[in-house]
């Protein structure tokens, strides 16, 4: 199937390792042009490497893509940002908003100042990225805005209280953003992970098993068998749905939630 993304410049936000990685990949592969945005250069360039590996049919070698060491807490640089990519690769057409995950914590008993902390790392740059690129992306009548969150904010998960309820924030202004901008051909929509397999699941679970005197082993056992599918997702299952989302075949899909689950929620 041709996803027909083939030139289409793509802003990929966390590509330095797990899903933001796994999605500059998938993106690139289908003949993207996409921008690799985190905080660790190292780990940019490793992901560079990867798409520089691809087969050489894919798209245009040397605008493939683009590592971009990037702050997201320097919100005054983040236009600065963007003009870079305009410049070297084109107008952002695809934007992924993947930000890092917050630490685990309770809901009660935090103070102000760590929510305010969390809220300026996980929402406000990825509201600031979307306003910067939204006019660009109406004006040419074709834009994906793909938010990546948790399954936290289709059933809250326990000691994740920052990212249940940050990650909840974005559901809604996803939703409310999808709307507004559909007539320009537009679309936003949110993509939930379930326990894929990632350095920062591979994290929680050590937390876990730390705070409840138990193996890591004995963790991902007890979550596995909890997943209808009785394993952890691959981080290229997940890129393979946001990829098909950036595509001009999903047009008609606007303001949805997609689980990458697995069946792990029992919700509907």
């Amino acid at each position: 199937m041709d996803l027909g993304l083939n030139g289409k410049v793509a802003l990929v936000l966390g590509a330095g390792g797990g899903l933001g990685r796994a999605i500059a990949v998938a993106l690139a592969r289908e003949g993207a042009r996409v921008a690799l945005a985190d905080i660790n250069a190292a780990a940019l360039r490793d992901t560079a490497d990867e798409i520089a590996l691809l087969p050489r049919s894919v798209g245009d070698p040397a605008m493939r893509a683009m590592a971009l060491p990037f702050d997201l807490a320097d919100l005054a640089g983040l236009d600065r940002q963007v003009e870079r990519v305009e410049h070297q690769l084109g107008g952002v057409d695809i934007l992924v908003n993947n930000s890092g995950g917050p630490p685990p914590g309770q809901a009660s008993g935090q103070d102000s100042a760590a929510w305010q902390r969390a809220f300026e790392a996980m929402v406000l740059p990825l509201l600031a990225l979307t306003d910067r690129v939204l006019p660009g992306m109406r004006s040419r009548g074709f834009g994906r805005i793909i938010t990546s969150t948790s399954s936290g904010v289709v059933a809250p998960i326990p000691n994740l209280a920052f990212s249940n309820a940050l990650r909840a924030t974005l559901l809604g202004w996803s939703k409310t953003l999808a709307a507004e901008v559909a007539a320009d051909g537009v679309t936003a929509n949110i993509v939930v992970p379930g326990r894929i397999a990632t350095g920062r699941v591979r994290f929680l679970d050590q937390e876990k098993a730390r705070r409840q005197s138990r193996t890591v082993d004995a963790v991902v056992d007890e979550s596995t068998a909890s997943i209808p599918l009785k394993r952890y997702g691959r981080p290229e299952e997940y890129a393979d749905t946001v990829a098909y989302l950036a595509s001009t075949r999903a047009s008609y899909i606007t303001g949805a939630v997609i689980r990458v689950d697995g069946g792990l929620l029992a919700n509907i």
